[in-house]
Order: structure tokens, then sequence, then C-alpha cells
């Protein structure tokens, strides 16, 4: 009975109401950008989007460890995948920040105008010499404009809800620009939209700030490193086990 509940709010209310908010949303934000706005305006636009999702879904987020996040740092969030619940959360709930996401997001009508023209940052998987220079500029973009970056380091949702190994992306990344890698912990968006369902279940998700990884003084040869230190930190939030700082 529920999945049959579920079922008919998701494509009578949910699909048709999120189709409105993309539009609309994704409209003003291509307009902002067409008079000049700030692309802070468009990130609000955005923020407002994600958080029209989250509603519309009956999702609830807990945001816990925040306070470990200076204020105004720039820095390299590394985040854990299990559903295309993440990016209305992260959206939502995380400090000012541009994504590194696969380049067919940003072909997408209205979603896609926004993140090309809001300054998120495209990668172009299929190759890998790109990909290597997209993370070059991205690291640039950061020591230039003090803009935190956002990667989901595991290159894609996980289709068991288990965490994957990661690539290094994230570490370079961090290391290129001399910026902290903070670790992030998606808890409960599998269970409100599992990869390869079409129906979304309200619930509640839980945000979790990992402690900052300072990388000054690293150089990439201490990427692999790195990028273990910042998996083993999600691994312990997402089994609920205390990090110690440092």
């Amino acid at each position: 009975m529920t999945r049959a509940v579920d079922f008919l709010r998701t494509w009578l209310f949910f699909v048709p109401l999120m189709a409105v908010s993309t539009i609309l949303c994704g409209s003003v934000s291509l307009l902002l950008s067409l008079f000049g706005f700030t692309q802070r305006r468009q990130i609000a636009i955005g923020r407002i989007w994600a958080r029209s999702l989250l509603k519309l879904a009956g999702v609830k987020v807990s945001v816990e460890g925040r306070d470990r996040i200076p204020p105004d740092a720039r820095c390299v969030f590394v985040s854990n995948h299990l559903s295309y619940m993440d990016t209305p959360v992260v959206f939502s709930y995380l400090p000012e920040f541009r994504f590194l996401a696969k380049k067919g997001l940003f072909q997408i009508p209205f979603l896609g105008w926004h993140l090309k023209t809001a300054g998120h940052v495209p990668v172009p998987r299929e190759d890998p010499r790109a990909s290597l220079r997209t993370l070059s500029r991205a690291a640039d973009m950061i020591q230039e404009k003090g803009t935190s970056l956002l990667i989901f380091s595991e290159g894609g949702r996980t289709v068991d809800g288990k965490l994957a190994d990661f690539k290094e992306g994230a570490a370079y990344l961090a290391i290129k620009a001399q910026a902290p890698l903070v670790p992030i912990a998606l808890v409960g968006t599998r269970d409100i939209l599992p990869m390869g369902s079409s129906v979304v279940h309200p619930g509640c998700v839980t945000l979790r700030f990992g402690h900052p990884i300072p990388t000054t003084g690293l150089t990439l040869r201490d990427r692999q490193r790195l990028t273990e230190g910042s998996r083993e930190q999600i691994a312990a939030m997402l089994a609920g086990i205390p990090e110690p700082a440092g």
C-alpha cells in the first residue's frame, strides 16, 4: 500500500511540480546571467530550487559538524554518492561552492543552463587528458576566486549502497590549490530515491561534515594517501563512528 501511495505521489505530485520548479528557477538563473548579475545570485536561485525539491519530496535533512568549516574558507568537498537526491541536499546545505560534474548534466535544459552560467565545472570523463586539464583549471579557480568545489569521488552513484573506491581527482585538486580537503557523508538519500528507481519516498537524510584535512606543503605524490584518508573519514561517518580531530 505504501509503495502504491509513493508511486502516485511521485508521478501525480512530485514530478510535475519538480518540472515547474526546475523550469522557473532555471529561467530566472539564465535571465540573471544575461543581465550581468553575479554568479552568487544564481547560486542563491539554485539553493531555492534544491530546497523546493526536498520539500516536495518530503525530505527532512539533519546537518552535523557544520561548525568544522571555517567561515568563508575555500576548500574542496569530497562526498560519497548514493542517489540523485544527493544533489538537492548538497545544494541546500553546503556553504557556497561549485560542482565538478559529468558533462551530460550540462546538456539538460534549464538545469544545464544554470550549471553552466553559475560557474559549475563540466568534466569530460571519457577523455582522461581533458579531465586532467579541467582539474588544473578548477584548482586555479579556487586560488584566484576563492571558490570552494565539490566532487563525488566514487565517480558515480553506488549500485548497492556500499562505499566504493575513490578516484584521486579531489586529492589532486586540493593539493594543486593548496586548499583543505573536507570529507562529507550523505546518509539516507538512497532510501529516498534508490539508483534505478523512479519512485521518491519521503524520509530523513543526514549530512555530516568531517574534519578538514590540510594540504599545505603536500605534493601530488601524496594524493593517494590523501584520497585514502578522506575515504576513511567518510566510511567512519557512514558507520556512525566518531572521527578524532586531525
